[in-house]
C-alpha cells in the first residue's frame, strides 16, 4: 500500500501516472497493486472466459484489470473513487467509455491474496455496495469458496452466499447464469 503523494488525489491526478505500476483509489487514497500471483490469473482466466462465452451477443460486457471503473461516475477531476476489479460486467453501455467505466458496474469479481483480502472484504466492499454493484464475489482461491453479495432494496449487501467447489454459482443480474465452481476453482 504505497501511497506517492501525501494528499488525497483525484482520477484527474492519477490519469496522468502513466501506466506502470498499477494503482486504485480509495477514498482519495491511491493504493498500489502488486502483480498477482499464478493461481489468481489461472482462476481470472477461466471465470472471464465462462463468462465471455456466456455474455457473448447479450448487452453486459465482460472486462479484467487493468481496467478503471470510476465508482461515483462523476466528472472525472472530481473523481475520488477509481478501483480496478479482477473482473467487471456491464450491462449499461453509457457507463462504457475509452477510459474504462464511469459508474458501477453490475457484477465485480475480486479474487483474494494475501496482499488484497483486507482491501478487498472491507473497503473495496463497502465502496461497491456504496455506489451500487448489484452482484460482488469474493473468490478465496486457497480455501475454494465463493462469497456472493448482491444488493438488495435496502441499497445494502444481504447476507452473502457462499459456494464450495461442489456447488453451482448462480448470477443475480442474469438468472440463466450457472456455473460449477470447481470449472474456475479446481
Amino acid at each position: 500500500m504505497n501511497q506517492p503523494y501525501p494528499k488525497k488525489v483525484t482520477y484527474a491526478e492519477y490519469s496522468t501516472w502513466g501506466d506502470e505500476p498499477q494503482y486504485e483509489i480509495i477514498n482519495g487514497i491511491p493504493f498500489l497493486q502488486a502483480a498477482p500471483s499464478r493461481q489468481h490469473q489461472r482462476i481470472v482466466t477461466q471465470l472471464t472466459g465462462e463468462l465471455y462465452t456466456f455474455f457473448k451477443g447479450k448487452k453486459c460486457e465482460v472486462y479484467t484489470a487493468p481496467f478503471d471503473v470510476r465508482l461515483s461516475g462523476k466528472e472525472d477531476e472530481k473523481e475520488y473513487q477509481v478501483v480496478q476489479p479482477d473482473i467487471s460486467v456491464v450491462c449499461d453501455e453509457k457507463k462504457l467509455d475509452d477510459k474504462g467505466c464511469k459508474g458501477a458496474p453490475d457484477l465485480i469479481a475480486e479474487i483474494l491474496s494475501p496482499s488484497t483480502w483486507q482491501k478487498d472484504r472491507i473497503e473495496k466492499l463497502n465502496q461497491y455496495q456504496r455506489h451500487g454493484v448489484k452482484e460482488y464475489l469474493l473468490i478465496y482461491p486457497n480455501e475454494k469458496i465463493l462469497e456472493q453479495y448482491i444488493l438488495g432494496e435496502s441499497d445494502l449487501y444481504g447476507t452473502p452466499t457462499i459456494y464450495t467447489e461442489e456447488d453451482i454459482f448462480c448470477s443475480h443480474i442474469s438468472p440463466e447464469l450457472e456455473l460449477p465452481i470447481k470449472v474456475f476453482l479446481s
